[in-house]
């Protein structure tokens, strides 16, 4: 997943620092030409063949409308959809408005301003990743508890360096603070997922598709607010919107799983011992069938 958001970084290098240069010289320095020429190059790029993914897939014969319908009665899917707007959204709107605020306020040219971006989404070569093997080592130690905690204290580094970033009045000063609050940023995302597959094994697909939906949700959010608002005000909103958003974790309470602060994992019959990923079996399968059909 992290390597998919790897497109971001690579986007905002490829496009704005080597193909729009290079435009600008085929439209005699009509930059706004250049610039929408120069968004054709994605559209004509190949596209891989799932086929054989297709064909050699391992998903449970769940009813999709049973596994949509379970999924999203589920209060945690929420939950983490929300969160997963206030990590995922945050990383989709910078890669929009990262370029256009260093251009705007550190007087960088376009060429400039799109290299520094691309900053924040080549960070996804390791943070995501981090952000799961993150996930996992507190499981070990802690169970579910472990998970929810670390998924936390990501969300609340990510908002709280927000809000730093927004008051980094040095170009310097705001490249470093841009770094580390991609890195929170990513690795919040990676626990988002090391959380999903334990909600409901027998609907996670449906789950992760309503969480991911949220990244998208959030983008549009913090999009909107870009666009009304000046920088520093659409920043101060969507730090504190993240930290909000880590207090939820309080009401994550998954089944047989212990909470943040109450509770324990019914199935770890040892604190050091990590929980199995969760494999959807014939009974779970039969049993969401079976309410959907009801």
């Amino acid at each position: 997943g992290g390597w998919g958001n790897l497109g971001g970084g690579v986007t905002q290098l490829v496009m704005g620092s080597l193909l729009f240069p290079l435009f600008k010289v085929f439209f005699n320095q009509d930059a706004e030409m250049a610039w929408r020429t120069v968004s054709v190059v994605p559209a004509v790029a190949p596209l891989p063949n799932y086929s054989e993914m297709k064909k050699n897939g391992t998903m449970p014969e769940v009813s999709a409308a049973a596994s949509f319908r379970s999924g999203a009665l589920n209060f945690n899917t929420w939950i983490l959809f929300v969160q997963y707007a206030c990590c995922f959204g945050v990383e989709l709107t910078m890669n929009n408005a990262a370029a256009l605020y260093f251009k705007d306020e550190f007087g960088q040219s376009t060429e400039s301003a799109a290299a520094i971006a691309s900053i924040f989404g080549w960070m996804n070569l390791f943070a995501r990743g981090l952000g799961g093997f993150s996930s996992d080592f507190f499981n070990a130690r802690m169970g579910m508890r472990g998970r929810i905690l670390i998924h936390t204290i990501f969300l609340a580094c990510e908002g709280a360096l927000v809000l730093i970033f927004a008051n980094t009045d040095t170009l310097a000063g705001a490249i470093v603070v841009m770094v580390f609050f991609s890195l929170f940023v990513q690795a919040a995302e990676g626990t988002s997922y090391g959380i999903v597959p334990y909600i409901d094994p027998p609907s996670t697909g449906s789950i992760a598709g309503i969480v991911g939906a949220g990244g998208n949700t959030g983008a549009v959010g913090f999009g909107m607010g870009f666009r009304q608002l000046d920088y520093k005000d659409a920043f101060y909103v969507m730090g504190c919107t993240i930290l909000g958003s880590s207090i939820l974790s309080i009401f994550v309470n998954i089944k047989g799983s212990s909470a943040l602060l109450w509770g324990q994992d019914d199935n770890l019959e040892d604190k050091n011992e990590g929980l199995a990923v969760p494999e959807p079996d014939e009974d779970a399968k039969k049993e969401v069938n079976e309410e959907y059909a009801a």
